[in-house]
């Protein structure tokens, strides 16, 4: 049984693990950068060590570093976490040739299932279904022209390598096409060093759907059900909810066997997602897999009851899984809810800065994953993701009312931060209905920012709050003043229908 475990991540994710680590009786050891001296994750291991510079490249992925802090510490194992190093092959193998448990796949599968093409092909060989398009890397943008003819418009251009949105251009025009293959891979090039791109048919009003797996090194495969991530924005998720407003039993079947089939064809090990794209008449086509826990793992851990992290643990360990397929079920319905320290009037730009005030719901089904305090200074250098408010209910509209009532409790001050937004979305009256896909956000853009035109009565309440300001500063008025907030009275008439004055 492994029995120190180093985290090779930061913020709430680090802070999750080391928190199933200490239920196992498992120590941990952290590590930080500059900008991270004072972080959570290192207040809350039992050790940390410094690793670098505030940029990640200088401290979170250095592999050397990491693994050397590992050694100097006596950890015989490491967590990834998510982002970072979780999906490096290279890191993978290098734990595997210092004698270091790496939590996570070996250095195949994550190769086979990080290029998207490469995965692809995997699929296509394992039964699996995909969205029709290039089986290999564009050569010739003359290939591509070809390609599309075949398949037909609208199409994406997609990176290989990557993800996050990065490297991916939709083309509605043949016109197009060529612009979109160059600024597809130089976007790639410079955010993954390869610039290989292919294209695949885009699916209109796509809904994105993952199914979380689990499998241990005696080759058992599970699949825990899915995850509707429909609501994003620059293909980032933002509320990830299960079970699927839109999914039949017979589909979930359908689409879990597929998971299981997806992990099967890589000899795969531990916790990952196998995602998928569904259209309006529920066709679903393999997307990628993630081959690390992904952010939205607690809806799933909430409505099956499963600890992911503990069972990636179990079979790092060489244990086998300590569940079987039919031994697991949904029960109830779970909502997350990404808390950002962003911009989102501003095109959603990042918003570092100090915490000045934090209040934490409370109460039945509420869980908050999160790194923050007060007094805390949220560094410009990582991903701004600084909570995750996690609720459950008994079924879909119970887990939203909660999920509402807990977003009005949850207070962030110092920082400009998502959680108005998130709350917008739950009012939206397609998000209330389950009825949305991956434009939700472009479709409901004025809701959302609460731009939206009044109606009457909202009208009247602004009327309302006018008149008590008037009567405030009546009160607080000189003589002259007054007379002249008096005169100006005499033309409120619509202030005076309202009050029936």
């Amino acid at each position: 049984m492994i029995k120190k475990v180093l985290v090779a991540n930061r913020g709430e994710i680090a802070v999750r693990i080391m928190r199933s680590c200490r239920e196992m009786g498992i120590r941990t050891v952290g590590v930080f950068s500059d900008a991270d001296r004072k972080a959570m994750h290192v207040l809350y291991a039992d050790e940390a060590y410094h690793i670098g510079p505030s940029p990640s490249a200088e401290s979170y992925l250095n592999m050397d570093r990491i693994l050397e802090v590992a050694k100097q510490s006596k950890a015989d194992a490491i967590h990834p976490g998510y982002g970072f190093l979780s999906e490096n092959a290279v890191f993978s193998e290098k734990c595997q040739k210092a004698g270091i448990k790496f939590i996570g796949p070996g250095p195949y599968a994550i190769s086979q299932m990080g290029d998207k093409i490469t995965a692809r092909k995997t699929m296509i060989a394992a039964g699996v279904p995909v969205v029709p398009g290039t089986e290999s890397a564009i050569i010739s943008e003359a290939e591509a022209i070809k390609t599309v003819k075949e398949i037909g418009l609208p199409v994406m251009v997609k990176a290989s390598a990557g993800g996050g949105g990065k490297g991916m251009r939709l083309v509605k025009k043949e016109a197009d096409i060529k612009s979109s293959i160059r600024a597809a891979r130089s976007e790639a090039k410079s955010a993954f060093g390869d610039d290989a791109v292919y294209i695949e048919k885009y699916i209109e009003s796509p809904h994105h759907i993952e199914f979380q797996i689990l499998a241990d090194q005696h080759g058992n495969v599970i699949h825990l059900f899915e995850r509707e991530c429909s609501v994003q924005r620059r293909h980032q998720k933002i509320i990830e909810e299960t079970p699927s407003p839109i999914l039949t039993p017979a589909i979930r079947d359908e689409m879990g066997k597929a998971a299981v089939a997806a992990a099967k064809a890589v000899d795969y090990e531990g916790a990952g997602t196998i995602e998928f794209i569904v259209d309006n008449n529920l066709n679903y086509y393999f997307l990628e897999m993630n081959t690390r826990l992904q952010v939205e793992h607690p809806i799933t851990e909430r409505v099956v009851g499963v600890d992911l992290v503990k069972e990636q643990i179990h079979i790092a360990s060489g244990e086998k899984l300590s569940y079987k397929q039919e031994e697991l079920k949904q029960n109830g319905h779970a909502i997350e809810c990404r808390v950002y320290a962003e911009d989102a009037a501003n095109n959603f730009m990042p918003a570092p800065g100090k915490v000045t005030h934090i209040a934490i719901p409370y109460g039945v089904g509420v869980r908050v994953d999160g790194y923050i305090y007060e007094g805390f200074e949220i560094p410009i250098y990582y991903d701004p993701l600084i909570a995750k408010l996690i609720v459950w209910g008994r079924d879909r509209k119970d887990a939203i009312e909660r999920t509402i009532r807990a977003l009005q409790e949850f207070k962030i001050t110092g920082v400009k931060n998502s959680l108005n937004f998130l709350e917008n979305i739950m009012t939206a009256p397609d998000f209330v209905k389950g009825n949305y896909t991956t434009h939700f956000i472009d479709e409901n853009i004025k809701h959302l920012m609460g731009e939206e035109p009044c109606q009457d009565d909202c009208e009247d309440m602004v009327i309302i709050t006018a008149f008590l300001e008037y009567l405030y500063r009546l009160r607080k008025a000189s003589p002259k003043e007054m007379t002249a907030l008096k005169n100006n009275w005499k033309d409120y008439s619509r202030i005076r229908s309202v009050l029936k004055l």
